[in-house]
């Protein structure tokens, strides 16, 4: 079914990924990397969600603009393709030790994971990504691991979790143009005791928890899953949290400014780069994924 939604033919998210021939999870990740352009569809949907970081839908044309395109559907299939660990060692032809320590100094970072029944979280990269690293930085697939990189990795340093989150932050704030949504973007991966030293407001933190964007669909069936999974969405190295309490409060400023009487409201339907990125080695400062800033809201 199709309706109107300003001034624009669109189709329900399920209809869309019929029609482009995409399963579930990976029409999913279309929409979240932006391969699959999305309006908002007014208010509803998910209960709690509101406004355009609430339900969704795909113009008409975006669907004739995909099946127009050459190698449909497969081209599209292949943009949004994810490999795991191993699958990313055979694509660069290296063993998964190595992968393994390229994600966690942050060369590259994933855009997905799930989490299975022991709590252990898996996490999965884009296939196309992989690939361009690898022609990137022929000298990091083989040979020695830099010192630098040792060091800090001999240090337990981890940014796979941080990226995703910054990833994830940057795709939904690029959603919304609405100031209480962002800021609910924001603090939806603060630890609650560094939410609450922020917005110290009840009424403003009840809004944002009305607010709050689904970050992740992943099924958690054993308390081990479930905390894991909590623990990917949550920020939790220092200059990572500060980063986004600065930008909170900078967003909630906007917030009560443009909108003060959301707060009013009895049921609540400036700019922010993302967190500091994986450190430039003084030898190889392209060791690092290029990353740019959080989409501004005009």
């Amino acid at each position: 079914m199709t309706v109107m939604c300003d001034g624009q033919q669109t189709l329900t998210m399920a209809r869309a990924a019929r029609e482009l021939e995409l399963r579930t999870g990976e029409f999913e990740l279309a929409t979240q990397l932006g391969k699959v352009r999305t309006v908002p569809a007014g208010t509803g949907g998910r209960p709690g969600a509101t406004g355009s970081l609430g339900r969704r839908r795909v113009p008409a044309e975006e669907i004739v603009r995909l099946q127009a395109e050459p190698g449909f559907p497969d081209a599209l299939r292949e943009r949004i393709r994810t490999v795991s660990t191993n699958e990313a060692a055979n694509l660069m032809g290296v063993g998964p030790g190595r992968v393994l320590r390229l994600t966690r100094a942050g060369c590259f970072g994933p855009v997905r994971f799930y989490v299975n029944r022991f709590g252990a979280v898996v996490w999965l990269y884009l296939a196309a990504e992989v690939s361009d690293f690898a022609d990137r930085e022929p000298d990091l697939m083989r040979g020695n691991t830099p010192a630098a990189m040792r060091v800090m990795l001999d240090g337990g340093q981890d940014w796979r979790a941080r990226q995703w989150r910054s990833r994830r932050v940057a795709q939904l704030m690029g959603q919304t143009d609405d100031p209480w949504e962002a800021a609910a973007v924001i603090a939806a991966v603060l630890p609650p005791e560094e939410l609450a030293s922020v917005a110290e407001d009840p009424r403003e933190r009840s809004l944002l928890r009305r607010l709050r964007p689904l970050l992740a669909s992943v099924i958690t069936v054993t308390p081990a899953a479930r905390e894991s999974f909590e623990r990917v969405l949550t920020a939790d190295e220092f200059d990572e949290v500060m980063w986004y309490r600065v930008n909170l409060s900078r967003e909630l400023e906007t917030a009560r400014r443009e909108d003060p009487g959301r707060l009013r409201t009895p049921a609540a339907t400036a700019s922010v780069a993302r967190p500091g990125q994986p450190p430039s080695f003084l030898n190889n400062p392209s060791w690092t994924t290029e990353t740019s800033s959080l989409p501004s809201r005009s």
